[in-house]
């Protein structure tokens, strides 16, 4: 592509963002993001990307929505990291399908299913979709820390909401059935539409990602008949990468 002065989609330059991102999905999430860090500023928004930039720890960190799914979500990292960031943490929500995972409860990955597209993209099927150890222990510690009900384990991420929830309307609804089944059965914690993607694209570029993500429902408790309520208090999660952002910065000192 012809050299620009800012990236193309998230319209920001060299020393508009920090090393350290966070990567919600909702544009509508940042500013409450950028409320956690320390003279946090707007920087730009287009489409889906809104970013704000602040400090931790007198590191300067950022926020940037995503959108949904992987292909908008590898546009994000590949421009950050483009302009300085080497370092991602994935917040956001996703839908329970191990029996113990409840509403309210905290995900960390430590894997994530391709059944997406994006990552074919940049490697082959049989790579495998892992995040950093680093980020990871750090999400896992603050999630912890804080007081949440913390899960990690593998994580399924898909390119279509509606194939997850409404599968019997699809012409391949025996393939989604099938395989949810077998997703079931090799305990995945979560489902959710970003992670493969994320952590594939990280390892081609060279730097670091991770996931962390606030249980909305578990569609399987709700089958099985058990209790649960539903919780969309993003916030939880949020707390939990901001916390684990401090944990990293301190550690890379």
């Amino acid at each position: 592509m012809q050299k620009m002065e800012k990236q193309f989609h998230i319209h920001c330059a060299e020393g508009d963002v920090g090393r350290y991102v966070i990567l919600p999905g909702d544009p509508g999430r940042c500013e409450s993001v950028a409320a956690l860090f320390d003279n946090a500023r707007h920087v730009a928004q287009n489409r889906e990307f809104n970013i704000y930039t602040g400090y931790l720890e007198g590191e300067k960190v950022s926020v940037c929505s995503t959108g949904i799914g992987g292909p908008s979500a590898a546009i994000a990292m590949e421009e950050l990291h483009n302009i300085g960031a080497d370092t991602f943490l994935r917040v956001g929500t996703c839908g329970g399908i191990y029996l113990d995972v409840q509403s309210g409860d905290i995900v960390v990955a430590t894997g994530a299913i391709r059944y997406e597209h994006t990552s074919r993209e940049y490697a082959p099927i049989e790579y495998p979709a892992v995040p950093d150890f680093d980020v990871t222990a750090a999400l896992r510690r603050s999630a912890i820390a804080l007081g949440n009900r913390t899960h990690t384990g593998i994580v399924q991420c898909k390119d279509s909401f509606y194939g997850q929830h409404s599968p019997e309307k699809s012409p391949v609804s025996y393939e989604l059935l099938s395989r949810w089944e077998t997703w079931k059965r090799l305990g995945v914690k979560a489902s959710e539409m970003e992670s493969a993607a994320l952590f594939v694209v990280a390892d081609a570029l060279g730097c670091r990602c991770g996931s962390c993500f606030h249980v909305i429902w578990n569609q399987e408790r709700e089958k099985a008949g058990l209790d649960q309520n539903m919780s969309e208090n993003t916030g939880i999660a949020v707390r939990v990468a901001v916390e684990a952002l401090r944990i990293l910065i301190h550690e890379d000192r």
